[in-house]
């Protein structure tokens, strides 16, 4: 494993931050050691900040506190995880607020754990900017009355602790709002850990949720933690919890009751302090009539029920939608592009069965096919097309990516080439087809470019500027090829 950022030590005491250095360089971390507030407060201001801190007591807690509270006071995401010496007491807002607490000198498994619980965070934290799958934009982007009364629930049920059940057809954006719920709960400081029952096999689930020990089955080598422990003081996310197996449901209920679960292949109980928020596509009162969901645990589920709703029922919001999504390409650097008013106007009338995330595979797909281009309602796949928008907006040119002009031998002047422009694309006194010419244009630079780079596909798609995918589709839309076997490479 290795970090990009640096994790940063803090403590007076020269030989902890030695021993501790000489772990993390092991683990290929990077470590820097940190004894000045001044340089404290450097690092906690650069950008990207610090990988995690290990924050030493160097045995005055009050002074732990008081750094403790600047570190969350510059940024409350960064994970912080408490070094404490045997039989050392820290202040309780501390051991809450802390992401996790080793004890020095380091053991391995103790230290392991700890730092599975900084990888889970960090790739489940709620951090506005980071970049995450389009169908999982951070805001729920919208003004109609369904997606207000999503905010609202989640505003009423954040800050306590009930456990939550989201309801909603599959792409509606349910891990969005168990998201939303956790960042503003007041474990927002802890993991968010999500897991997809549906996505693990049953013999597997069981290990997932609660680890295992050391040869418990074949192949565990190791002792490994389960999403309840990473968990620990913040959220599990179960999603698809319907297709959960009525033997895993048992064991599940059981933790719900008792708060306390064993791994695999133990006899010892753990206490566990996690909020649950399910999420299901399924009709689960529907499935508990069917013999295949225990009505037991559905109501300790459904505690505050959540129902996001579909696409196709809130269609006003879906010109923000595209924005939002079109923006994100943006900031992510995969390009963008501009859909028409007649494009977005035919995409409201369609029935999106996929709701947001076919939305957001959409809007990622036509940023491919037109890179920096303007899309129109007849350049859409032929299932989003409406018949009446079409029949009413006149068939344009198709969209095109911004061409750049390859650097010349020597430095042309503006005016000069400006000229030159104007002379090659003069337009004739007859008038001209304009899509057919631009097309011969776009052809002819596509096969030029690769002449020049003897048809490997990836050099030209480099001198276009465009994306080798692209590049593919246009050779193929043009039926260029040499002796009809293109090099792909």
């Amino acid at each position: 494993m290795s970090s990009p950022s640096p994790v940063l030590i803090i403590g007076s005491d020269a030989e902890t931050r030695s021993h501790v250095t000489t772990v993390l360089e092991f683990l290929d971390l990077h470590p820097l050691a940190v004894d000045r507030e001044a340089d404290l407060l450097e690092y906690l201001d650069a950008r990207p900040g610090p990988y995690m801190i290990l924050l030493d007591n160097c045995g005055d807690v009050r002074l732990m506190g008081e750094v403790f509270r600047r570190i969350k006071a510059a940024d409350p995401y960064t994970p912080v995880v408490l070094l404490a010496r045997e039989g050392a007491t820290l202040p309780a807002e501390l051991d809450a607020d802390a992401l996790a607490r080793v004890r020095l000198p380091l053991r391995q498994s103790e230290f392991e754990a700890a730092l599975q619980k900084v990888r889970t965070y960090r790739e489940n934290r709620h951090q506005e900017g980071s970049p995450r799958s389009l169908e999982l934009f951070r805001n729920l982007v919208g003004s109609s009355a369904g997606i207000q009364r999503v905010r609202n629930m989640i505003e009423m049920v954040a800050r306590s602790d009930a456990n939550v059940l989201i309801i909603g057809e599959s792409g509606t954006g349910k891990e969005v709002v168990a998201r939303h719920v956790h960042h503003h709960s007041n474990r927002r400081s802890k993991p968010f850990v999500p897991l997809n029952c549906g996505a693990i096999p049953p013999d597997l689930l069981e290990s997932e949720l609660f680890g295992h020990e050391k040869g418990a089955f074949t192949g565990a080598i190791t002792a490994r933690q389960g999403r309840f422990e990473m968990a620990d003081g913040g959220t599990l996310f179960l999603d698809e919890i319907g297709d959960m197996s009525l033997s895993m449901q048992v064991k599940l209920l059981r933790v719900l009751q008792e708060r306390t679960f064993e791994r695999v292949g133990s006899s010892r109980s753990q206490s566990v302090n996690v909020r649950i928020i399910a999420a299901t596509h399924v009709n689960l009162e529907q499935a508990i009539r069917e013999g295949r969901f225990r009505e037991d645990l559905f109501y300790r589920l459904n505690v505050f029920p959540i129902e996001t709703p579909p696409l196709r029922e809130r269609t006003e919001d879906l010109p923000l939608l595209v924005n939002d999504l079109v923006e994100r390409l943006g900031h992510e650097g995969r390009g963008t592009i501009r859909l028409t008013e007649p494009c977005v106007e035919s995409l409201t009338e369609y029935n999106w069965p996929g709701n947001v995330r076919e939305l957001a595979n959409l809007v990622e797909r036509l940023s491919i096919l037109y890179p920096n281009g303007a899309v129109d309602v007849h350049d859409l796949p032929e299932k989003y097309r409406s018949a009446e928008v079409v029949a009413r907006v006149p068939v344009r040119a198709e969209p095109l990516a911004a061409v750049r002009m390859a650097p010349t031998a020597a430095p042309v002047d503006e005016a000069d080439a400006r000229t030159d422009f104007n002379a090659i694309h003069r337009l004739p006194h007859s008038g001209l087809d304009l899509k057919e010419h631009l097309t011969s244009i776009e052809r002819d630079l596509i096969r030029q470019a690769l002449d020049d780079s003897d048809w490997v596909v990836a050099h030209a798609a480099k001198k276009l500027a465009m994306g080798r995918t692209t590049l593919v589709e246009k050779m193929r839309k043009f039926d260029l090829n040499r002796d009809s076997q293109a090099s792909e490479v």
